[in-house]
């Protein structure tokens, strides 16, 4: 199983958001991540999500390296790295 870190592209496998793909924008603890996807869950309100729900299928470099910098991450750079993952958001 792959690791989960800042910038991780995963997958929902639980919950009311099940079946999209997020980014995870903060590591809280060992059981749980912040994901957002910039579109029904925006990088100002997060949603919390427990790791054994999600599904890690990459590490989006670009998003990771602004993201562990500290450096502002707008919504429209997270819809446009999930577009290939998505579909069309």
């Amino acid at each position: 199983m792959k690791s989960i870190e800042l910038g991780s592209v995963v997958f929902s496998k639980a919950g009311r958001d099940a079946g999209r793909f997020y980014i995870v924008t903060e590591i809280v603890s060992d059981e749980f991540v912040k994901i957002a996807d910039g579109e029904l869950r925006r990088i100002d309100k997060p949603k919390l999500k427990k790791i054994k729900h999600l599904k890690v299928e990459g590490v989006n470099e670009k998003l990771a390296a602004k993201l562990s910098e500290g450096k502002k991450v707008f919504d429209a750079e997270i819809r446009s790295n999930l577009r290939a993952y998505n579909g069309s958001i």
